[in-house]
């Protein structure tokens, strides 16, 4: 059995910080999930419904690895990625790094990792690998799905070499922290703007803050779109809720990356965002309640209720993003 020593084997929220965090304490650099979250400029927003889709999906962050290449350029931290077709070389590129006493880091697809309960497909899922032996390998997931588990390499294998939405060629990574490293304090205003513009500025109308207004309008025939409405809506509610997202779709996340700001640096345009996404995330919870009764009970008005709710959240994240571009600008 092959094991990296000093690993701090700490499940938090969501699985891309979960990992970010389990490869940085190992290099020194130990940040809460919502700075993990934040200094990656991780919130987003994405309404889905694309061709042979069973449900609309609606996201609540940058797509998957977007935050890991964020967060260390950011941070001055040296990102080395690994792609293969190649099952061997799949392995020799995460064998190599633990034989040698560092963590990896890999992006793929749970439903083939025997500890996932819930079997989806989900070709975004990123986990911290940092031992193995002849059958088995160790991993750090979130807390929800165990925290330091288990799974067999077989298992792990497929789930990395999946192909679909959102996966990766047996992408690995590590992350090396330099030996006179960025202040990770003076990262945080150019972090909120960049998040912010992005929010602001998105390319097409299913994103930011106009997708929040689509999610708005399309939300209220979501019990027509279902194939299976008491199924299909209290799961999008879940994944909304309790999906590795931090509770209310990352913005409870943001939120708490937001106070911490604002412990840091006194601005008021920082100050004003924080308090409109801590009524955001409320708001989000209360959506994702309303959708999860209204496939359970076959509630239209419930539906009307929630897309009402988010014509108020495209308004809200709206007027928080454009105060968080002004932050410290004056």
């Amino acid at each position: 059995m092959t094991i990296v020593q000093d690993v701090e084997a700490r499940g938090m929220h969501h699985c891309e910080t979960t990992a970010l965090g389990v490869l940085l304490r190992h290099e020194g650099l130990d940040l809460s999930e919502p700075m993990l979250f934040g200094l990656g400029s991780g919130l987003s927003f994405v309404y889905w419904d694309g061709k042979g889709m069973p449900f609309p999906f609606l996201g609540g962050r940058v797509k998957p690895f977007e935050l890991t290449r964020n967060l260390t350029a950011r941070l001055g931290l040296t990102l080395t990625v690994e792609e293969t077709t190649s099952p061997r070389k799949a392995w020799a590129n995460v064998a190599a790094p633990i034989d040698a006493g560092r963590p990896v880091g890999l992006q793929l697809d749970s439903y083939h990792l025997d500890y996932f309960r819930s079997k989806v497909h989900f070709g975004g899922h990123v986990v911290a690998m940092y031992g193995y032996d002849e059958h088995d390998v160790h991993l750090v997931d979130t807390d929800q799905q165990g925290g330091a588990v288990r799974a067999s390499r077989a298992g792990l294998a497929l789930a990395r070499a999946e192909r679909g939405p959102m996966t990766a060629r047996n992408r690995s990574f590590t992350i090396t922290r330099p030996a006179h490293p960025l202040p990770w304090q003076d990262q945080i205003v150019p972090a909120i703007r960049s998040c912010a513009e992005s929010f602001l500025a998105a390319p097409i109308a299913n994103l930011g803050h106009r997708g929040i207004g689509k999610a708005g309008r399309q939300v209220p025939g979501w019990l027509a779109r279902a194939g299976e409405p008491r199924r299909d809506l209290p799961q999008a509610a879940l994944l909304m809720e309790k999906g590795g997202t931090g509770g209310g779709l990352f913005r409870v996340l943001y939120r708490d990356f937001l106070d911490e700001c604002a412990q840091l640096i006194s601005d008021d345009h920082l100050r004003a965002g924080h308090r409109l996404y801590s009524e955001a995330a409320s708001l989000w919870t209360e959506v994702s309640s309303l959708i999860a009764k209204a496939g359970e009970s076959g509630d239209v008005g419930l539906l009307e209720r929630a897309g009402a709710i988010l014509h108020d959240l495209a308004r809200i994240e709206g007027d928080a993003m454009r105060e968080l571009c002004q932050v410290a600008r004056s």
